[in-house]
C-alpha cells in the first residue's frame, strides 16, 4: 500500500542512554515516534542509536510497520468512553462532542493528532513515562469498538445497537 506518502511523523520523547565501560561513559540516543496518517490510521515505534537521527529513523520506521486501523466516529471522535493500562501508565480517553478540540497532554495528544481525531477528552493517571503512556493510548483506541462491530456481534442491526441521543 503506498501510504507512506501521507503519513506524518511527530517526535515524542528521546533520551540519553550512559553505558559505563572501562574506558569511561559511551552515550546512545532512545527516540519514541508517532505516525499516522490524520484520517483513522497510527502506529508507534521506539529506536535506539549513537546519534539522534539514526534513533529517530529506526523509530519512525518501526512505527510505519505497526500502523493500526482504528474506528473514528464521524471522523472526529471516538465512538465510546475506553481506559487501559500498560505498566503503572493508565489512560482514560472519553468522547466529546463537536468544537471540543483535543484536551489531552503530552503523548496522548501526539497520538490524538496523528490519529486525525480532533475532539477528545484524555487523560493520564499514574505513570508520567510516555512509553507506558503510549502503549496504554494504544491499547485503549484497540479496545475500542465501531457500532458495526457491535451489531456483527449481536446479530442486529446497527441502528438496534445506536442509542439516539
Amino acid at each position: 500500500m503506498n501510504t507512506t506518502s501521507e503519513l506524518k511523523e511527530k517526535l515524542v520523547a528521546i533520551n540519553r542512554i550512559t553505558k559505563v565501560v572501562k574506558g569511561g561513559r559511551r552515550f546512545g540516543f532512545a527516540a519514541l515516534v508517532i505516525v499516522g496518517n490524520q484520517k483513522g490510521m497510527v502506529g508507534f515505534g521506539h529506536g535506539k542509536a549513537k546519534q539522534v537521527p539514526d534513533a529517530i529513523k529506526k523509530a519512525s520506521d518501526e512505527a510505519k510497520n505497526s500502523l493500526v486501523k482504528i474506528p473514528l466516529r464521524e471522523g472526529r471522535t471516538i465512538h465510546h468512553d475506553i481506559a487501559a493500562k500498560s505498566g503503572a501508565g493508565k489512560v482514560v480517553l472519553r468522547s466529546a462532542p463537536a468544537g471540543t478540540g483535543i484536551i489531552a497532554g503530552g503523548a496522548i495528544r501526539a497520538i490524538c493528532e496523528m490519529l486525525g481525531v480532533q475532539d477528545v477528552v484524555a487523560k493520564s493517571i499514574g505513570s508520567a513515562n510516555p512509553y507506558n503512556v503510549v502503549r496504554a493510548c494504544m491499547i485503549a483506541l484497540q479496545k475500542q469498538r465501531s457500532p458495526k462491530d457491535v451489531s456483527i456481534l449481536r446479530g442486529k442491526k446497527i441502528s438496534e445497537v445506536v442509542a439516539r441521543r
